[in-house]
């Protein structure tokens, strides 16, 4: 239908225009129109055709018919990654291949090698397995510090210059008065000149110091605190060799020094006051020459507490002599407290408890001796507000933490 009404609008407009052959307007257009001049020409004839019509512009491979991405159509079996790229003109489009600065780039970067990746937890473990088995505990690493760092620690906190003889003896090389000794005796050298004055003021890190051509080191041992339950039969120097000394029974534990702590010289270690050769129970051993000079001081009026068991019988007369107190090299000592401490099953002895303050050599002793009796065995209990722990065995030692060293006074 639609044909036939094109060709009847062809044939009027040819009819109008007076160029249409009468026989083309055969059935069904015998009659001419109403109102229209007849058709006379008859000499021309016309070939009509129709152009086929133009086909729609298929749209680019993966893209729909609107120009939108389709990912869900592959070609070829492979799915079409577009690049959307910005054209010279400004404007952006979609391309197969990446753009050629970025492929350029591609090829001018320089290529890396990937770090391997070390489990620090694996290394710590491994680590600590290896030291455990040697039965060391690992030291912890130093920290690293800036030049500024180190720079502000100098300033503000590091020591100040000591005495001489107060940092041969901390180094251990002898004790202070054997350090004297040594420096009057020209057999210290400081930055390479004999030095004679005990206390001239150095410091270890700066100064180059030779003690009998051997160099001391430039860092000192740590303090060291120690409480030992002393065995009778020990004395508390080291000068009589008659005698076992109380050092002695630190010697495994200064052989296992540069196990614990490597790199950090041996400390010298001597006792805070003394106990005599038959008196048992707490000292303190350390190497800080300061701390064992404020507890041994008068004037700390530190309090020692003393467990003296008695051979024979305790009257109430004996507890008032002593408490009375006795005079010891010109000075009268009294005790701050005496007390007969209650019997036990497993002790057939009398114990007086017996707390003093001064620590004149054999002050206890002396005491009960001028009441009229005779001491079995004496054995120091307690220090300041440090008290022997009941668990520590006989020539054994347990290392005092900074709590326990306030209980006697001391902050470092």
């Amino acid at each position: 239908m639609a044909a036939l009404s094109s060709l009847h609008h062809i044939s009027t407009t040819l009819s109008l225009l007076g160029l249409t052959k009468p026989s083309l307007l055969a059935p069904p257009f015998r009659r001419p129109f109403r109102g229209l001049p007849p058709i006379t020409s008859s000499s021309l004839e016309f070939n009509i055709t129709f152009a086929p019509p133009s086909p729609k512009p298929k749209p680019p491979p993966n893209l729909k018919s609107d120009g939108v991405l389709d990912s869900d159509s592959p070609q070829n079996g492979q799915f079409f990654i577009p690049w959307i790229v910005r054209g010279e003109d400004g404007n952006l489009k979609l391309q197969a291949h990446p753009p050629d600065n970025f492929l350029k780039a591609l090829a001018e970067a320089k290529t890396q090698k990937p770090k391997k990746k070390v489990d620090k937890a694996a290394k710590k473990k491994k680590d600590i397995s290896a030291v455990g088995n040697a039965g060391i505990e690992p030291p912890a690493p130093p920290p690293k510090l800036s030049k500024a760092a180190r720079r502000f620690y100098n300033e503000h906190f590091r020591e100040p210059p000591q005495r001489l003889s107060k940092v041969l003896a901390a180094a251990g090389v002898a004790s202070r008065r054997g350090s004297e000794e040594l420096i009057f005796n020209g057999k210290v050298t400081v930055n390479g000149t004999v030095c004679n004055a005990p206390q001239t003021r150095v410091d270890p890190g700066k100064d180059i110091i030779y003690v009998n051509g051997n160099r001391l080191p430039k860092k000192l041992p740590p303090k060291v605190y120690l409480a030992l339950n002393k065995p009778k039969g020990y004395i508390c120097s080291s000068g009589e060799k008659e005698f076992r000394s109380v050092l002695d029974l630190f010697e495994d534990y200064l052989k296992a020094w540069d196990k614990i702590n490597p790199g950090s010289p041996k400390p010298r270690l001597f006792t805070v006051g003394r106990l005599d050769v038959a008196t048992t129970g707490l000292i303190i051993v350390t190497n800080d020459g300061d701390f064992a000079q404020k507890l041994s001081h008068p004037s700390s009026n530190l309090t020692k507490e003393y467990i003296a068991t008695i051979d024979g019988e305790v009257r109430k007369r004996h507890l008032i002599a002593i408490s009375e107190g006795t005079e010891i090299e010109g000075v009268l000592c009294v005790p701050d407290s005496v007390e007969l401490l209650p019997t036990q099953p497993d002790l057939s002895r009398p114990r007086i408890r017996i707390v003093v303050h001064e620590g004149r050599n054999h002050e206890v002793r002396e005491l009960v001796k001028n009441a009229g009796l005779e001491i079995h065995s004496l054995k120091r209990v307690r220090i300041g507000g440090f008290r022997l722990p009941a668990d520590l065995g006989l020539g054994k030692h347990i290392e005092l933490k900074q709590s326990d060293l306030r209980t006697m006074g001391w902050k470092s």
